[in-house]
């Protein structure tokens, strides 16, 4: 699932970007710093042909952006803030700001407002407080990473909207304040095949479980919190485990 496919096309378009939509990624590169020139490529009036840039091969409109820090090494990701020019992208439907130096301060409410994002991933950015429910309008994700440094915490209500999610990352994440009702909470996602909540001061899971919705799991990850000294009958459920 690292690789949802979303039908992107960045190369082979038949019309050039929207002006308004260019003149908004532009502002994205006025808060960055970019030591590795991934920004490099930005320059010239078609923004679908700019490195990270994809675009509807019929509209025009930006329906991808990927900013991520692939090689993951600090020094090589970007530094500075999050631009809200990005709520120009109507249609953005992907967005990967990963593994850069975005830290110290809130995760950006506006990003709730990009409510046609399927993928996002938001992983080792450094993000301080709570995660803002408003992450609760992106009904149609797929995908959601949020894996963090310890640093954020939340409590996970905002999550029971998101029914049509996928893959879910809160690693690291600070979940104490769900003790008592996070299992239920992911157990309303009917679609997610990966859950991934390592080291997020989990207690042991609970030994029951009413009923079983989340029946496409295929992978769960729980290390570094509390683990049980038996297994819990309903796991034995999830077959594809």
């Amino acid at each position: 699932l690292e690789t949802i496919k979303l039908g992107f096309c960045s190369d082979d378009h038949n019309v050039g970007c929207i002006d308004i939509e260019r003149k908004a990624l532009l502002k994205v590169t006025q808060g960055l710093t970019d030591p590795s020139g991934q920004l490099s490529s930005w320059v010239g009036e078609d923004c679908c042909k700019w490195s990270g840039v994809g675009c509807n091969n019929i509209t025009g409109r930006v329906n991808r952006l990927d900013l991520g820090n692939r090689d993951g090494y600090e020094e090589n990701g970007f530094d500075g803030e999050i631009n809200p020019s990005l709520l120009v992208l109507k249609d953005l439907e992907y967005l990967d700001l990963g593994m850069n130096n975005f830290g110290g301060v809130q995760l950006p409410s506006f990003i709730g407002s990009l409510e046609k994002l399927k993928y996002l991933n938001l992983s080792g950015l450094y993000f301080v407080g709570v995660i803002l429910p408003n992450l609760g309008n992106l009904s149609m994700l797929l995908y959601l990473d949020l894996k963090s440094h310890e640093t954020l915490e939340t409590d996970l209500q905002w999550l029971t909207t998101l029914s049509s999610l996928k893959y879910l990352n809160l690693g690291g994440v600070n979940l104490t304040k769900t003790t008592s009702y996070w299992l239920p909470t992911v157990n309303m996602l009917p679609s997610l095949v990966e859950l991934y909540l390592p080291s997020c001061s989990l207690p042991m899971l609970p030994l029951t479980l009413p009923s079983i919705k989340f029946t496409s799991l295929l992978v769960l990850d729980r290390y570094g919190n509390e683990f049980n000294s038996t297994i819990p009958p309903w796991l034995f459920n999830l077959t594809k485990l």
